[in-house]
């Protein structure tokens, strides 16, 4: 327990589930820590009556009638989508009391299972992001942040100064003469404004492998407390050019054809892969950004097994459409994998 934050002893204290065993778990890219809380001798008490449950500690304490996480919960189970129940909170602490889904995310499932049965999952992964926008504009209301903030030019540009500062310079040591970071800086402008000016739709923000749990055969959403408007692209992009996992082209144009067909577009099939091209573009460079920061600013060496197939994907793009042509050259005469 000497190993175990105060804040989480605390808060065993206060539910009376102070005997119990406690499993950190595998936190994500934020500041936020996740222990798995296991109590014995089944007292009734808090959230003890069931076999476990995980606690989340913020950095901060909070307010639970305005946290981001509890006032996007309750739009997604408006939907209804699946999404971890909240079973107790405590402000003062900064926790948050969860349902227990398990370890296996769908990025974890891929080894575990046939092809056929982790086909099925991304197809169910699919409809959700299809249940998120369709329901999202029914649902429409002010008092859910999602919809007063969005992927505008100035988020967007902000995400693509962050690859370049915390992935090519502060990783990869790039050394910018100050036309050249320029040049840089305008030609994924010109990606960000034409991406900003796309109609929105609601987005989960970070849709991918890692934040999809499997608990008895279905699927859960976990994570989204940074939703927001943006392109119709943007999650199927998170998803389908993720970081963690390998899709081929083939299973990527299948997946987007289920996508539109759900939503009676399928005529849309060529521009809308072009769309897709470009906002999976801007995902994985913010993601490389991401990286580059978790690896030198905090010190996180997890993340760099992850960046070979985000480079590769930024760079298949490029090569696929010749309006990426300067942009690769600028970058290539910098780094091996953008020739």
């Amino acid at each position: 327990m000497a190993e175990i934050p105060a804040q989480i002893q605390e808060y065993l204290t206060r539910t009376k589930t102070k005997k119990s065993r406690i499993v950190p778990l595998t936190g994500d890219a934020s500041d936020r820590r996740y222990f798995r809380i296991i109590p014995s001798g089944g007292v009734a008490a808090g959230p003890s009556s069931i076999a476990s449950f995980v606690l989340g500690m913020n950095a901060q304490p909070f307010d639970y009638n305005t946290l981001p996480f509890v006032n996007v919960a309750g739009l997604l189970a408006a939907m209804p989508v699946p999404i971890p129940a909240i079973l107790g909170h405590a402000d003062d602490l900064g926790i948050l009391a969860l349902q227990d889904l398990g370890d296996v995310t769908l990025q974890a499932h891929l080894g575990a299972s046939s092809p056929k049965a982790h086909a099925a999952l991304y197809r169910q992964a699919v409809w959700f992001i299809h249940t998120l926008q369709r329901r999202g504009a029914d649902l429409r209301d002010e008092r859910y942040i999602p919809y007063g903030i969005a992927f505008d030019i100035d988020k967007l540009t902000w995400e693509m100064d962050f690859f370049i500062k915390h992935f090519l310079e502060a990783y990869r040591g790039v050394q910018f003469a100050p036309a050249d970071r320029e040049a840089v800086r305008a030609e994924l402008g010109a990606m960000v404004a034409e991406l900003a000016g796309e109609p929105r739709v609601l987005c989960h923000r970070d849709y991918h492998s890692r934040n999809l749990m499997l608990r008895e055969d279905q699927l859960f959403i976990i994570d989204f407390q940074d939703a927001r408007m943006g392109p119709d692209t943007y999650d199927l992009a998170s998803l389908l050019r993720d970081s963690y996992m390998d899709l081929t082209d083939d299973v990527v144009d299948e997946l987007l054809a289920y996508f539109l067909a759900l939503q009676g577009r399928s005529n849309e099939a060529a521009a809308f892969r072009t769309r897709f091209d470009l906002m999976a573009l801007q995902r994985n460079m913010k993601a490389l950004g991401t990286f580059g920061y978790q690896t030198t600013t905090r010190q996180n060496p997890v993340y760099i097994q992850y960046m070979p197939r985000t480079l590769r994907y930024a760079r298949e793009t490029m090569v696929k459409y010749p309006r990426f042509a300067r942009l690769r050259g600028l970058l290539a005469t910098h780094m091996d994998e953008f020739r």
